[in-house]
C-alpha cells in the first residue's frame, strides 16, 4: 500500500483542490441559497435551473464551456490573465473551479433545505424586539441552518473529489499540475501494469471520502444538540 511520490501528488492536489471548491463556493453557495428559498421574483425558476444545470449537463458539457470562458482566449479567461494574473486553464485553480460549479447545485441545495425548515415566528419574534435583519439572520437563522451549511460542505467536497468530465476537459490530466485522484485512477487503467496503483488511489479515494461523511455526521449531530440545548 505504499504511495509513490506521484500518487502522494495526485492525492495532496485532489484534497487542496476540494478544500478550496468548498471554501470558495461557499459564501456564494449560501447567498444563492437564501435568494432561492425566501426570495419572490420573476425569474426564479430560471435561477433555479441554472443553479442545478451542472448537474443534468454531461460533466464534459460543463467543461468545455469553462474552456470557452475562462480559458487563456476566452472573454472571461483573458481578462483575468491581462489584468490580474489569474490564470485557470489547465492550472490547479481551474480544477478547483470546476469542482465548485459541478458541487455548486448539492452545496445550495442542502443549505436551502435548511432554510425553508427554519420557523419563520422565531426570526420574527426577534424582530419585534428590536433586531435588525442582519442581527437576526446571524444570531437566530445562521445557527438554525448550520447543519444544513455542514451538509452542503460536505457534499460540495465529496463532489469534488470524485470529479473527473469537467476537470480533465478543462485543465487536462497534467502531473502535479492538475491530475486530480480520479484523472490518476484514468490513467493507470490505461497503462500495462497499473491496476496496483489504481487500486491504492481507489482505496484511498474511499478512505477520505468517509472520513469527510463521518465528520460531516458528527459536527451536524453537535450542532443540533447545541440548537437543542439552547
Amino acid at each position: 500500500m505504499e504511495l509513490t511520490p506521484d500518487e502522494w501528488n495526485a492525492v495532496r492536489l485532489s484534497v487542496k483542490v476540494a478544500v478550496w471548491a468548498m471554501l470558495g463556493s461557499l459564501p456564494l453557495g449560501l447567498l444563492t441559497a437564501l435568494i432561492l428559498a425566501r426570495g419572490n421574483f420573476w425569474g426564479k425558476s430560471i435561477l433555479n435551473g441554472i443553479v442545478h444545470l451542472p448537474l443534468i449537463l454531461p460533466p464534459v458539457v460543463t467543461g468545455y464551456l469553462l474552456l470557452l470562458t475562462f480559458g487563456r482566449r476566452g472573454p472571461a479567461g483573458a481578462f483575468l490573465a491581462e489584468h490580474f494574473g489569474i490564470v485557470f486553464s489547465f492550472r490547479w485553480t481551474g480544477a478547483a473551479l470546476a469542482c465548485a460549479i459541478m458541487g455548486f447545485p448539492l452545496m445550495v441545495r442542502a443549505i436551502r433545505l435548511s432554510i425553508e425548515a427554519v420557523d419563520r415566528r422565531l426570526e420574527a419574534a426577534a424582530g419585534t424586539l428590536g433586531a435588525g435583519p442582519v442581527w437576526v439572520f446571524a444570531t437566530i437563522t445562521l445557527p438554525l441552518i448550520l447543519p444544513g451549511i455542514i451538509a452542503g460542505m460536505i457534499l460540495s467536497f465529496g463532489k469534488a473529489m470524485g470529479e473527473f468530465g469537467a476537470t480533465i476537459t478543462f485543465v487536462s490530466n497534467i502531473p502535479g499540475e492538475t491530475q486530480t485522484l480520479p484523472s490518476a485512477i484514468y490513467t493507470f487503467t490505461q497503462i500495462p501494469g497499473g491496476d496496483a496503483g489504481a487500486l491504492r488511489l481507489t482505496l484511498i479515494s474511499v478512505a477520505i471520502s468517509m472520513a469527510a461523511l463521518m465528520a460531516s455526521e458528527a459536527l451536524a449531530q453537535r450542532a443540533s444538540r447545541r440548537i437543542d440545548g439552547a
